[in-house]
């Protein structure tokens, strides 16, 4: 199951950076639950967001290389503020480091120009294939379907 938390990708710059946005609104299911008076997004969907942002600058400073970018790990993740519905979620990712199939950013998360959350996020990059090469074909499908939602985010 893939679900995207990014709207829109504003600026992307291969190798360096990107800046994206989520913007929250009632639909969002899961703020019938979380909480029913008091509606926010999760904290823990705020680094889902961030990371999905991180995994698009990847994707596109290596030409869509490989079909699987995850997040390894998060470090320092600092909250500050919550994201109500109405808001706008600003993202902004940038490459500090790449290491073999690791790739170390600096994220960031912004409404209405004040730091929401931020975090050092450590993503991991591979193929299918890498392990067996009968998946190849999974690689190229994957790959395919990520270029065109790319389309649609980044105009």
């Amino acid at each position: 199951m893939y679900f995207s938390l990014i709207d829109k990708i504003e600026t992307l710059e291969p190798g360096k950076r990107i800046v994206a946005t989520k913007s929250l609104s009632m639909a969002e299911e899961y703020l019938r639950d979380h909480f029913p008076n008091f509606p926010v997004m999760p904290g823990v969907l705020m680094l889902e967001a961030l990371t999905q942002a991180s995994a698009w600058l990847i994707r596109v400073s290596e030409n869509f290389a490989h079909s699987i970018v995850v997040l390894k790990e998060a470090r320092n993740v600092k909250y500050a503020r919550f994201v109500q519905p109405g808001q706008t979620l600003n993202i902004i990712s940038e490459i500090v480091q790449e290491d073999g199939n690791l790739v170390t950013l600096k994220a960031e998360g912004f409404v209405e120009g004040q730091s929401n959350l931020k975090a050092k996020l450590i993503l991991c990059r591979y193929n299918h294939s890498d392990t067996d090469p009968l998946q190849t074909i999974v690689d190229e499908k994957v790959i395919a379907e990520m270029r065109e939602l790319l389309k649609n985010l980044y105009r």
